[in-house]
């Protein structure tokens, strides 16, 4: 006998693509694509902005994530003329080692699982206010005896006041296809459509920012008039929103605190979140030397730490 389930939503394949890159970027709920300091790990989230970073900026990166899943990352960066600015990240994501065992249980031994990303990521400054960027990636995975690859592409945009503070942006992530299956089909790239903006207060040393995902997935919208068509529609459009602020005390110091409304709406429990959606992260700079680290809450029994260390040369 079997009932209908209800899960997480997804219909992809290679969801490692969706983890974030940046601790600058978890701490603030998860994504963000409208932040521009000179930080290489955020033009993984929006290639526009790889246009703020510094030329020769080396970084390296590690997640402890759920179940004692391991994902390390690196990138460098290097200006080409005064406009533009190119980088080269990697990515790979160890799930550890599995029993591989028969339908009666029978153990046959261990097999591993394994996802790596490899990109290269272009930028241009349009104007004084405007930039773009683009970027180009090859991904591998294999889980025991099935494999496959595919390649997809990263779109960007950001507009930038610096008298006024203000930051927006639009990204269109994982364009493209399987070229190799696990099976014999073919399945889609997690394709996301985002949107943000960042506003740096005036007069405080905070700045707001509200980052919108999934905006090409409104299949909860009401098909139906009804009050209660109404309010579930209501409760599901908030899960597009992922909300952040940061603390500045100085030029080279930040504390960030966010809320992801999709994570909490989808990992709560007997309708208790246990903090699910919350991340909080700092960052400093020492030089040529940058530090941050964030702590994401994804469920009431598991959380992630993702750590950034990056050098200018």
């Amino acid at each position: 006998m079997s009932i209908t389930a209800h899960a997480q939503s997804g219909t992809s394949v290679f969801k490692f693509l969706e983890l974030p890159f940046s601790s600058h970027a978890a701490a603030l709920g998860g994504d963000n694509v409208s932040i521009n300091d000179d930080d290489i790990t955020m033009a993984v989230h929006n290639p526009a902005l790889l246009s703020f970073v510094s030329d020769k900026t080396l970084n390296l990166n590690y997640m402890s994530y759920i179940s004692g899943v391991g994902v390390g990352s690196a990138a460098f960066s290097r200006a080409l003329g005064e406009r533009s600015v190119w980088a080269v990240t990697a990515q790979y994501v160890n799930y550890g080692d599995f029993k591989q065992t028969t339908e009666e249980d029978v153990e046959l031994g261990t097999f591993s699982a394994k996802d790596m990303a490899f990109s290269g990521i272009y930028s241009y400054d349009l104007s004084d206010y405007w930039s773009g960027g683009i970027t180009g990636r090859m991904i591998y995975s294999t889980y025991e005896k099935y494999s496959s690859f595919a390649v997809g592409v990263d779109l960007g945009l950001n507009y930038f006041n610096e008298n006024t503070g203000l930051s927006a942006s639009i990204v269109a992530r994982n364009l493209g296809g399987q070229i190799k299956a696990f099976d014999e089909e073919r399945e889609k790239l997690p394709f996301d459509l985002l949107a943000g903006f960042s506003k740096k207060l005036s007069h405080a040393p905070f700045r707001l920012s509200v980052t919108m995902h999934d905006l090409t997935d409104w299949s909860s919208s009401p098909t139906k008039s009804g009050s209660e068509e109404k309010e579930k529609f209501s409760k599901t459009l908030f899960n597009h929103f992922i909300f952040g602020v940061d603390f500045l005390p100085s030029e080279t110091t930040y504390v960030s605190l966010g809320y992801n409304c999709k994570r909490k709406s989808e990992m709560k429990v007997n309708e208790s979140s246990g903090w699910s959606g919350m991340a909080l992260g700092a960052g400093i700079q020492i030089k040529r030397l940058k530090i941050g680290a964030s702590y994401a809450k994804y469920h009431t029994s598991s959380s992630s730490l993702l750590f950034n260390f990056a050098m200018t040369l």
